[in-house]
């Protein structure tokens, strides 16, 4: 299989259920080549990482869809995915992260220890005999945290799975005329949603995460449209891939009983295997930038208004960084996935789902000790955001 061929392999459904042999030989090609289309693809970590923070690269933003899609704002879904810091630049983007972050603190994000250990408990002590443990517990979890966070009340909670679900899709490269409109539907549902919170936490601010939005908004340092598209982009962003993280880690364990038994006995490892999970099976797998002007890399020219495509799950198995690299092993030394995308587009939600997958992982081993896997599990058939839709378990 050549280069073009594997790269082909990721647009089809095969390809994107296994991509990593793909991964391998594009990697083996070049560290960065051009398709037929002109698009051009980044396949090693050292060369992701430092693209990533280039801070001559550029997102397409609204600008740019207006060029190729002028109607895409009457597209719900794709609208607030567009206008919010996800796929915006400078000067935009730095005000916009600036207000986001001052309200996304790290205190505030320990402050939700307790909230993610006892949701944790909760769904553990709920879990039936066999039961599927993404519907059980893997997409609960990151729902009701960030629901919490946000200050969504608990009875509004469920109802935000399938919306956030089908509205993912607008991040991946091919998508189809149903799934758009689903998308559509549910973009509009989530935004009439935070349009009626954010009046009511204008009337009645709370300690939580949407009334410091609104407070950045009503200072002037977000426009309305800018936090309505915020809100829908953190509920999202923090569900959807979280559960993929979850699913995977907790998948991936119980396949590897011994791996298991290591962090059931000292959860203190959980960071090492939560970083690992990131490393072996990233729940984004790829993101894009844009060049302002012409690049030097490792000697190849790639000229400006070029399309760089980085492989992000193709990056974190580069064996030039890690030994044995389809191997898991959280005892690996300085591992550091690029998972999280870095520089000023470093996803803003890390520390959150870091910290949800390190006290999930341990809590669930040693609360259902004899969980076992039950069957074949169901990839979600999906290239950008990798994970499970099914990982059918029983839970002893």
């Amino acid at each position: 299989m050549d280069h073009l061929t594997a790269l082909g392999s990721l647009f089809e459904a095969e390809g994107r259920h296994n991509p990593y042999p793909a991964y391998d030989v594009i990697r083996a090609h070049a560290p960065v080549f051009r398709a037929p289309d002109d698009r051009w693809y980044v396949t090693t970590h050292a060369l992701t990482n430092r693209l990533l923070r280039d801070t001559s690269m550029r997102l397409a933003d609204a600008s740019d869809y207006d060029e190729f899609w002028p109607d895409w704002r009457q597209n719900r879904g794709v609208a607030p995915v567009v206008l919010s810091m996800l796929q915006s630049n400078p000067p935009d983007h730095t005000r916009v992260r600036r207000a986001a972050a001052a309200t996304f603190t790290p205190r505030r994000i320990a402050g939700m220890r307790d909230v993610i250990t006892a949701q944790c408990e909760e769904l553990i002590d709920a879990m039936p005999a066999e039961t599927d443990l993404m519907t059980a517990f893997a997409y609960p979890l990151p729902v009701g945290v960030i629901c919490a966070l946000l200050g969504v009340p608990e009875a509004d909670r469920p109802w935000f799975r399938q919306r956030a679900h089908d509205l993912t899709v607008v991040l991946e490269p091919v998508s189809t005329a149903d799934e758009m409109q689903l998308a559509d539907a549910a973009g509009r549902e989530l935004e009439d949603y935070f349009i009626g919170l954010i009046a009511e936490r204008q009337q009645h601010p709370r300690e939580d995460l949407t009334s410091a939005l609104v407070e950045a908004g009503a200072g002037g340092t977000l426009t309305g449209q800018e936090l309505l598209a915020n809100l829908v982009l953190l509920l999202v962003a923090g569900f959807e891939t979280t559960a993929n993280l979850l699913g995977t880690g907790l998948h991936l364990l119980l396949s590897l009983p011994d791996q298991a038994e290591r962090l059931r006995a000292d959860p203190s490892l959980a960071p090492g295997f939560v970083e690992e999970i990131l490393r072996y099976d990233s729940p984004v797998q790829l993101t894009s930038r844009y060049t302002t002007e012409p690049l030097d890399v490792d000697g190849i020219a790639v000229p400006a208004g070029a399309s760089l495509t980085m492989l992000l799950g193709a990056a974190n198995r580069d064996p030039a960084r890690y030994d044995d690299p389809h191997r898991f092993d959280p005892g690996r030394p300085n591992i550091q996935p690029v998972s999280f995308g870095g520089g000023a587009h470093y996803c803003l939600g890390a520390p959150l789902a870091r910290l949800e997958a390190q006290i999930a992982l341990p809590a669930l081993l040693t609360g259902r000790p004899k969980m076992a896997l039950n069957g074949d599990p169901v990839r979600r058939d999906r290239l950008v955001l990798r994970g499970f839709s099914e990982v059918p378990v029983t839970t002893g």
